[in-house]
């Protein structure tokens, strides 16, 4: 009989215990850090209306979304899909429960979504995300971007990383400044060009600008526009030094000022650079961008990211519900520090101490010992096989950090010698 294939479907991690463990352990330690930052959680359906879903949605979504093939029963029901992100839900469940909410509603879903793009390297179909959002009734202070920004900061702690460099801008900025230009018409292409600036030649930007027919006086505002980098101290005058009319423009450098002091309050020791090549290419930001970065390790890519957005649930509501978030793409990243050497096998062990009876007759004493263990918080695996010492002692080098062998002088004197599986040294304790 020919064996069915049992290799997981294109684009789906799959890991191997000990990997899960530090998967977990990290997961873990990003939502304690948004709770510590005062977000409620919640879930919301993998399963939700196409309708819902493509709403705001735009470009090749409706090309990448998984439809949901209904069963008999739900012959009458509506067009469903499996949902690609966390920000539309929210949309529509901020609508749904408008009224038991208390707003600025702080709020983190950590779960799976689901994207039927091309599987690349580091690149999945079924990928965890971690989001946090504010989001106001009316109104949202423009401090919160900061406070989500802060938040992200120390979830980002979590990570085996080392220095890492947020880098924020605003959205009007651009648009204003293509609105002073009169180029507002032109503004889709001129915000894809400089989104994709980092990754191509000075030269190969203006000559993409020039293919749109700015003219040269254009191209070099918006160059030298996209070249302004720095700290608070340092790109507010230059942007200043515009001297543009324009609204939008100075909003921006109002909004964009604000949060970098914020910053400097709320996350006083992190790395925090405005950088007006940060525009972000989704369409419903509408002030505040940012993405993170490690510049020593640039492949690693964008470690998270995220901005503000004024009317994303404009499609299911007249209520104006201003928001702002971000979200740590935690299957993909952690594919990337795996393949970087971040993460080490060696490292991760899922279970902390391994107790190996010497034989049948403290099989008793040593179950007693574990669940003293486990009282006390540890992750206790007893080997209960039937094999040579040796072997048992192997098996928890593999899975455990700690082993302790419980033999008849163990029992009687209530002592055992908890050893280090990684650097082989011996402490003695008590039961």
């Amino acid at each position: 009989m020919q064996k069915i294939n049992t290799s997981p479907i294109s684009g789906m991690q799959e890991l191997t215990p000990t990997f899960q463990a530090e998967f977990d352990r990290l997961k873990v330690g990003i939502q304690d850090a948004f709770f510590r930052h005062g977000f409620q959680h919640i879930e919301t359906p993998i399963i939700d209306r196409t309708e819902i879903l493509l709403a705001k949605a735009g470009g090749d979504t409706e090309k990448q979304i998984y439809k949901v093939i209904k069963t008999a029963e739900d012959a009458g029901s509506s067009d469903q899909a499996l949902r690609f992100d966390h920000t539309v839900p929210l949309a529509r469940y901020t609508v749904e429960h408008l009224n038991d909410l208390s707003f600025p509603f702080k709020v983190t879903q950590i779960a799976r979504n689901f994207r039927g793009e091309r599987p690349q390297k580091g690149r999945f179909r079924e990928f965890y995300q971690c989001d946090v959002d504010v989001i106001g009734r009316d109104v949202l202070s423009i401090d919160y971007d900061a406070e989500v920004i802060a938040t992200l900061v120390d979830a980002i702690r979590v990570l085996p990383l080392p220095d890492f460099v947020v880098r924020v801008s605003n959205r009007k900025l651009l648009t204003g400044l293509l609105e002073e230009l009169n180029l507002e018409h032109q503004s889709g292409e001129i915000f894809g060009i400089v989104d994709h600036a980092e990754k191509v030649p000075p030269e190969a930007t203006s000559e993409a600008l020039r293919s749109l027919g700015l003219g040269e006086e254009n191209i070099l505002k918006i160059t030298a526009f996209t070249q302004i980098h720095g700290n608070r101290t340092e790109v507010i005058p230059k942007l200043r030094n515009f001297g543009f009319t324009n609204e939008n423009f100075n909003t921006g450098i109002d909004e964009l000022e604000r949060v970098l002091q914020s910053l400097e309050l709320l996350s006083p020791d992190a790395h925090i650079v405005a950088d007006m090549l940060i525009v972000r290419g989704l369409d419903y930001y509408t002030g505040t961008v940012f993405e993170t970065i490690v510049p020593d390790h640039r492949d690693i890519g964008s470690i998270c990211s995220g901005g503000r957005y004024e009317d994303l649930a404009g499609h299911y509501t007249d209520h104006k519900l201003p928001g702002v978030g971000g979200s740590i793409g935690l299957t993909r990243l952690f594919f990337v520090l795996r393949e970087g050497g971040f993460i080490r096998l060696d490292d991760v062990k899922s279970v902390d101490i391994c107790l190996i009876p010497f034989s049948e007759r403290e099989l008793a004493s040593t179950s007693e010992l574990a669940q003293k263990l486990r009282r006390e918080g540890k992750s206790v695996d007893i080997v209960l096989t039937d094999r040579r010492l040796g072997d048992k002692l192997k098996y928890a080098s593999r899975v455990a950090k700690f082993a302790a062998v419980i033999g008849e002088d163990e029992t009687k004197t209530r002592t055992y010698r908890l050893k280090n599986l990684a650097d082989g040294t011996e402490t003695d304790n008590t039961w």
